[in-house]
């Protein structure tokens, strides 16, 4: 709800709540994280990628369940390697082997139970939400019927998902069944905002023609998590035309941070205006022109000396 507090008070009313919170103009409490599967060198040794991310100043990472899928009996077992690493995870995101056809009704009761039983896995190490992703695009789209089905099941996880005590965050990815504006817009309609949140992706909702300050506006407190990376400066403020899968080895759309596509001091400035104290995860697809643990730095770096932030 886009609603202006200041408008029911007095104006010496307002500029005492507004002097009674310090802490949001320097920055708020950022939480700093990074996904480790960049292709280049950490996509096949989790373990690597955790240690490196490490070593650069991480404490927060975040992995897709099949990196771990081995641990979901045995969650105490992960919970000891993470301590003995130095890291805790910001999430543990759904993916393959799960059943990832949000659209087809026939195969929701499957996935409610596979997508509650990794919230109820997560919690063994205290994430605060669930991050998603929808499952690959069919040739046709995204088609209206779909969105009602996908709505449906996202809101009955979201649902489930509150009850026990985590917050259930679909991801909008580029060359997924959610992708664009139209897609999240009716999603967000959809679903109820006790229960569905969002994950903001700075890099696919720019390559997916959406300015991604714009919809951090929009959607405000809704959102749980940004996934931060940058795009081509001629990007910035939305893709004027849409993307094929590229080659992310040769010929990548995603960079580190501080490459020019999104304006990173524009999104924190509306954040620390409304007091926001969730995640910013680095996510860096692909590394192709350095080694995965180089191009973590740089975005580190980037978020300390432009953004004034610690991880």
């Amino acid at each position: 709800m886009n609603h202006d507090f200041t408008a029911t008070m007095t104006r010496r009313q307002a500029l005492g709540v507004l002097g009674a919170l310090p802490m949001f103009a320097a920055g708020g409490k950022y939480r700093i994280g990074i996904t480790t599967n960049t292709r280049g060198g950490w996509e096949n040794d989790v373990w690597l990628s955790f240690r490196e991310a490490r070593e650069v100043g991480y404490k927060r990472v975040e992995t897709f369940i099949h990196y771990v899928k081995d641990y979901m009996d045995r969650p105490a077992d992960l919970k000891k390697k993470m301590d003995d690493l130095g890291v805790s995870f910001v999430t543990i995101s759904n993916g393959g082997p799960m059943e990832m056809h949000f659209e087809d009704p026939s195969k929701h009761e499957k996935i409610v139970e596979e997508h509650l039983r990794l919230v109820r896995f997560i919690k063994h190490f205290g994430c605060a939400h669930l991050k998603i992703n929808c499952g690959p695009r069919r040739p046709q789209g995204t088609t209206a019927e779909d969105l009602k089905h996908m709505a449906d099941v996202l809101e009955k996880i979201g649902r489930k998902s509150t009850q026990e005590g985590v917050k259930f965050a679909p991801h909008a990815h580029m060359w997924s069944q959610y992708e664009n504006r139209r897609e999240v817009d009716y999603v967000m309609a959809h679903t109820d905002p006790k229960h569905v949140w969002f994950v903001l992706d700075t890099g696919h909702i720019t390559m997916a023609g959406i300015d991604p300050v714009e919809l951090t506006r929009t959607l405000g407190h809704r959102i749980v998590e940004y996934h931060l990376k940058d795009t081509k400066p001629e990007n910035k403020g939305g893709a004027k035309q849409r993307l094929d899968r590229p080659d992310m080895m040769n010929d990548p759309c995603f960079f580190p941070l501080g490459n020019g596509g999104v304006d990173f001091p524009a999104i924190k400035a509306h954040l620390d205006k409304i007091g926001w104290d969730e995640h910013f995860t680095v996510e860096l697809d692909s590394s192709p022109f350095r080694p995965p643990k180089e191009s973590a730095r740089m975005s580190l770096r980037y978020i300390e000396s432009t953004l004034g932030l610690k991880a």
